[in-house]
């Protein structure tokens, strides 16, 4: 979430050996990022917000809404899933892994190692863990950490050996997962399921919705009651490993989209080092071969009446491969058309992209004072029209703290504690 200066640009700023180690200057951010990372801020927002406001499965699974998800024919469910749905959290993993690179750049210019950048990565699994446990379980920040540590062994590989291992790691990780997440869905949803060997497994996975959906009770009753005590004891007690799990569950994406983050930035993506003409064809070409793919994919499951198995699968086993496409095709659509959004909106969009740490968990903290049960109490109420305005008012409000914050401020609050717990000292805030 951190950009810093490329490696050039170091070299020029920071060529007193003896100079100290400290976090990057305003002057020195690279803009593009910036924009990319508002725009992804906001959108993982868009993504995340029925987990907010209702059960976690209705995320993928419209039948756990607790009110009619008022989506008739779950066009606005293929909507989320071919624009949203993913993309933002790819963008995000993307800069992430650039941001580990050009976090290095710095420290190997001022004589640091990757000690820093691995003491950074565990304040961030702590800042994850408080998150997790005590804001929101939907938290990506831990296992971010976590793949940061195997991203950081990996920093002073080939930039070919980056982007072939990040490319073959993402493969591999679509056929896994393709394979692991179809056969549920075709034994419980398709024939095959009929036959008299596999009855039995199709009784089993049934019934494993149910169990599935019940295990949530808890939480989700303690969200509408306002008992957060319970709330933050069952997920010491009962959810303590889904943090892992999340890992294990997005490892096979994650990982290799940071080496292919990282392996980018090296190569100059984005920082316009590609040919311009070649990033609007290729980048337009993979926004909308991956669209298509994904309305495909969505089309399947209004067919299939968005059963359990068939959204699991369509989110997580068939999905990767067209993500990745739009996820590069919009970084490169968004690294071009980034200078040219110079206006109101843009600079704010890249304030926002400045102040990213504190947005992500800053919307975090604001959706439990709009949805717990001890605050507006909303958990529960909303169908999926109504948080989508929930979403368009966190937005004007992300849009209007941040810029005037940042013109008063060095950092962003959030910012400004990591960049103080990562070097172990307090720097300036005000400018």
């Amino acid at each position: 979430m951190d950009n810093t200066v490329s490696a050039p640009v170091a070299q020029a700023v920071f060529s007193d050996d003896q100079a100290p180690v400290a976090p990057v200057a305003a002057g020195e951010r690279i803009d593009t990022l910036d924009f990319i990372r508002g725009l992804a801020v906001m959108g993982i927002l868009s993504a995340n917000i029925v987990a907010f406001g209702q059960p976690f499965d209705a995320y993928m699974y419209p039948a756990a809404f607790k009110v009619d998800p008022g989506d008739p024919g779950g066009w606005m469910w293929i909507a989320q899933f071919i624009l949203i749905d993913g993309k933002m959290r790819g963008l995000f993993t993307l800069l992430f892994g650039a941001g580990v690179y050009l976090f290095m750049e710095k420290a190997w210019a001022r004589g640091a190692t990757r000690k820093l950048q691995a003491w950074r990565l565990f304040i961030l699994m702590i800042f994850g863990m408080i998150h997790f446990f005590f804001i929101w379980p939907g938290d990506i920040l831990f296992y971010y950490a976590l793949f940061g540590f195997l991203v950081l062994a990996c920093v002073g590989w080939r930039v070919k050996t980056q982007l072939a291992v990040g490319l073959g790691g993402y493969m591999l990780g679509v056929i896994f997962y393709a394979v692991a997440m179809t056969a549920p869905w075709a034994i419980v949803q398709t024939p095959l399921g009929d036959s008299p060997e596999l009855a039995g497994a199709r009784a089993e996975m049934i019934a494993a919705i149910e169990q599935t959906l019940a295990h949530s009770a808890v939480p989700n009753a303690a969200l509408a009651s306002g008992d957060y005590a319970t709330l933050v004891m069952h997920r010491l007690t009962e959810q303590w490993s889904e943090p892992l799990g999340n890992a294990l569950l997005f490892g096979f994406e994650t990982f290799p989209l940071m080496l292919l983050g990282m392996a980018l930035y090296r190569m100059g993506f984005f920082s316009g080092g590609f040919d311009r003409g070649k990033m609007l064809r290729w980048g337009w070409a993979a926004v909308i071969l991956g669209g298509l793919a994904h309305l495909l994919i969505g089309l399947a499951m209004r067919a299939d009446g968005f059963s359990y198995y068939g959204t699991l699968a369509a989110f997580v086993g068939w999905s990767p491969l067209p993500r990745l496409w739009m996820v590069l095709g919009l970084a490169a659509l968004l690294v071009v058309y980034s200078p040219s959004a110079t206006g109101w909106l843009g600079e704010r969009i890249r304030a926002a992209g400045r102040a990213a740490f504190t947005n992500y968990l800053g919307t975090s903290i604001l959706m439990m004072f709009v949805f717990q049960g001890w605050a507006l109490g909303l958990f529960g109420e909303l169908n999926r029209p109504q948080l989508y305005i929930v979403v368009a008012l966190a937005w004007v409000l992300m849009l209007a703290w941040s810029k005037p914050w940042l013109e008063r401020y060095r950092y962003g609050p959030l910012e400004w504690l990591w960049r103080c717990l990562t070097y172990r000292q307090v720097f300036p805030l005000r400018k």
